[in-house]
């Protein structure tokens, strides 16, 4: 998520880190690779200006000049200024009305928008316990109905079916309707795709909004559009009144143009952003955690929230007490902590979130090769119970029978026979059964040489 960004800022504030003093002279080189970076990430040039030169004001005044360490405080301020420009903290919907709620959905055709919607109705139900209904107005797109229906009946959440022949603001009439009587929470409306310029179909979802008066009018965007999100935003809140914005396809965003130019233009905050394809990969949009990703400072906050969440803490929990009991830690245990990691969206998806990224070679974390994870537990699975528990029984005959069974050579069973050694030896060093010793155990594959964590596809992971 916004590598090149990433990477471009953290290497041009890495040389200022360590400087003992900060003149305007190397503030204004610093600034100018700042400003080069952001306008290669598609930042709108109305927010690059006001960015750079709130950064310049700030840093040649005391704020940078009486830090005892100048390099870090302008570190500090860039990425205070990041998070200010996308908002100063999460802003969660406002659900505080009078059952039902209603969140009414806009945007452009191919944006996300019925995805979304799942994700949104997925995330109030299992996070926030709302009762919530999905309806869709969509009668243009072809299936857009019956898409819907289809994701709301496998997240378990309620759908108004409506028909294709009937009028939008019909649909919606009836949906508000069946809510009320069903004393549901929230009423989630989708809408079809449409353009700022098509004053026909503007006029179409002004006519809904009127008839639903939403509490939330969210506008769903495509990330990767970079700036034109932020103008698409502002041209749709001209005409309706929005109250947030979510951004999709943010996992496939490498520049970023589009987080940092939506809230400056539109004035609108982001509230969501789409990661991914899954039911659950829509996160809460957290300014401060995203400006500290971007400079590479990590955001172990929604590492530990993607953990409580994600992980299982009852088989963690049980694998806590066997160890700690002095009983080994076997095959099968090993196949469980990587299907945990795996849960948590794999090693390129904890990566993003660690610590210290900012200071991997450039392209590093895009050379994270996840299907290492799918390869050892395929090799696992080809192993008896007996072989799992016992790995010394695996003599040459075994190896090579559970090689053909896994697709895989002898090269890799061998590897992972030595990992497995290398976790075995840390999980004799924790004490206690508690979450956080386990997550300290996976991460302490990485320190055994290299080799405990998967591999790049080139090369093995670097230390840090």
């Amino acid at each position: 998520m916004f590598d090149s960004l990433s990477e471009r800022l953290s290497g041009t504030l890495r040389s200022l880190t360590g400087k003992s003093t900060i003149t305007e002279s190397n503030i204004q080189e610093a600034l100018r690779d700042v400003r080069r970076a952001l306008l290669e990430a598609d930042v709108a040039l109305s927010v690059v200006k006001d960015f750079v030169e709130r950064v310049r004001l700030r840093a040649v005044g005391q704020e940078v000049a009486k830090s005892l360490t100048p390099g870090q405080a302008f570190v500090k301020l860039v990425q205070s200024e990041l998070q200010s420009t996308m908002g100063s903290e999460n802003e969660s919907l406002d659900l505080r009305v009078v059952p039902p709620a209603v969140i009414l959905v806009a945007g452009l055709q191919g944006a996300g928008k019925t995805t979304s919607v799942a994700k949104l109705a997925r995330l109030l139900k299992e996070e926030e316990k709302k009762s919530v209904l999905v309806v869709s107005a969509d009668t243009y797109r072809p299936a857009a109905i019956q898409q819907l229906t289809a994701l709301a009946l496998d997240l378990g959440v309620g759908v108004f079916e409506s028909g294709e022949n009937q009028l939008p603001i019909d649909i919606v009439r009836e949906a508000l309707s069946d809510a009320k009587r069903k004393f549901v929470d929230v009423l989630i409306v989708d809408t079809a795709g449409r353009l700022g310029v098509d004053e026909e179909m503007m006029a179409e979802i002004q006519a809904l909004h009127a008839e639903l008066n939403p509490v939330e009018t969210l506008f769903v965007v495509d990330a990767m559009t970079g700036q034109d999100a932020a103008l698409t935003a502002k041209a749709f809140d001209d005409v309706l009144p929005l109250t947030g914005v979510v951004l999709t396809k943010v996992d496939g965003d490498a520049r970023g143009g589009a987080a940092l130019s939506v809230r400056h233009i539109t004035g609108k905050p982001i509230k969501f952003m789409g990661v991914g394809e899954k039911a659950d990969a829509l996160e809460p949009f957290h300014p401060e955690r995203i400006a500290s990703r971007i400079l590479g400072m990590g955001d172990i906050l929604s590492l530990i929230e993607e953990a409580e969440k994600k992980l299982d803490k009852q088989k963690s929990e049980k694998l806590a007490r066997k160890i700690k009991k002095g009983k080994g830690f076997d095959l099968e245990d090993f196949k469980e902590q990587l299907n945990q990691m795996q849960s948590m969206g794999g090693v390129s998806t904890i990566m993003d979130k660690m610590p210290g990224m900012g200071s991997l070679p450039p392209g590093a974390s895009s050379l994270v090769d996840d299907s290492h994870f799918r390869q050892m537990e395929a090799i696992i699975n080809s192993m008896t119970l007996k072989e799992r528990t016992n790995p010394d029984l695996l003599n040459g005959s075994r190896k090579k029978r559970i090689t053909s069974g896994s697709g895989t050579r002898i090269q890799d069973l061998n590897r992972l026979l030595k990992q497995h050694k290398q976790m075995q030896r840390v999980m004799k060093k924790m004490k206690g059964g508690k979450l956080a010793n386990m997550m300290r155990g996976l991460g302490g594959m990485q320190g055994q040489g290299g080799q405990g964590m998967p591999p790049f596809s080139k090369g093995k992971f670097p230390r840090f």
